[in-house]
């Protein structure tokens, strides 16, 4: 026989060499994304890695980068890092790509959805195509959208039962749209990486921040610098996979095919466990003993009244037709 010219130690030798070479021919992407190594977010990034290592027999290994690692902290800059081509895949929200691409502030208008029904009907419609689309003129290809989700309101000074109670908070805000929401209510905005955000609560730099139950709230931790919080449901925020142009384009139709597969399954999952996250966070937040606040429907169009005017200068930005696009689906959805 063929391997009996060869001693046992030799064949060893051949064949390990054999498997170090079938790892040395993977390729290695690299992900970034903003939050923690507990969030939503981290599990959607990770189980996007663990699905296209096996759709392409690990020949695509993707690494995973929390808390901004690869933008030096800053979450604005890792699309922009993306569409350049200095980062091969993102997940991030809508809300952190605003200074790339202010359209993307659509999704966040203030009280523009009402329910998850609304949301699908825009991320996983026509509308997210048409978003997708202008990301992709800044180099961004969208794999897939998930969940960050609806905004809520936390702060260490006193519960928020009406806008007059926001006057004078000291709150972090992720983004522009939210410094004009939060002066449009009468509180002073200060716009802070999340990374500083927990700190900056600890130490009393800031008196609250606002952010989903849980994508966020929970997984970060917040309640445990944080008293009060009101389900608002301000503004909302999905996430999104997205991956370099330039990358993108070194692949052929079948592995474009298997990045996009394993991101939607990734993302559909990310999605249920935000909700599910959600929908059991207020018990946990109030067994954590955080005072929670949820508002009557009279008092939610309190709100939407007292923020029009931020909605109103940043539907400009973005443009009437996209605006009436994803007002067109919402009005469908119900």
């Amino acid at each position: 026989m063929t391997f009996a010219i060869f001693g046992r130690t030799a064949l060893a030798s051949i064949l390990a060499g054999a498997l170090m070479a079938g790892t040395a021919g993977a390729e290695t992407l690299r992900l970034s994304h903003n939050t923690g190594d507990t969030t939503t977010w981290h599990k959607g990034a990770e189980k996007f890695a663990e699905l296209i290592a096996g759709a392409t027999g690990g020949d695509i290994e993707v690494r995973v980068f929390p808390n901004a690692q690869l933008s030096g902290g800053d979450q604005m800059r890792q699309a922009e890092m993306v569409g350049r081509g200095a980062l091969d895949l993102v997940v991030t929200s809508a809300i952190n790509v605003t200074p790339l691409v202010p359209e993307m502030a659509v999704f966040s208008l203030p009280y523009l959805y009402a329910n998850y029904e609304q949301v699908d009907a825009t991320t996983q419609g026509a509308p997210g195509e048409m978003m997708a689309g202008i990301l992709a003129e800044k180099g961004i290809v969208v794999l897939a959208w998930g969940e960050n989700g609806f905004r809520e309101v936390t702060n260490n000074i006193r519960p928020v039962t009406s806008p007059d109670d926001m006057k004078g908070l000291n709150m972090r805000v992720a983004g522009p749209m939210y410094i004009d929401v939060m002066n449009a209510l009468g509180a002073n905005p200060q716009q802070m990486q999340w990374g500083e955000t927990i700190t900056a609560l600890q130490q009393g730099v800031v008196d609250g921040q606002e952010n989903p139950i849980g994508a966020v709230i929970i997984p970060q931790q917040v309640y445990e610098v944080q008293k009060y919080l009101t389900t608002w449901h301000y503004s909302y925020d999905p996430i999104f996979i997205g991956i370099s142009q330039q990358k993108w384009d070194s692949y052929d139709a079948e592995t474009q095919a298997k990045l996009r597969a394993a991101a939607q399954e990734a993302m559909s999952y990310q999605r249920d466990i935000s909700r599910e996250a959600t929908a059991s966070g207020i018990d946990f937040l109030r067994e954590k003993g955080m005072e929670v606040y949820e508002p009557t429907a009279e008092e939610l169009a309190a709100f939407k009244a007292a923020t029009q005017s931020a909605f109103d200068t940043w539907a400009a930005k973005v443009g009437p037709e996209i605006v009436g696009a994803f007002q067109h689906a919402i009005a469908a959805a119900n």
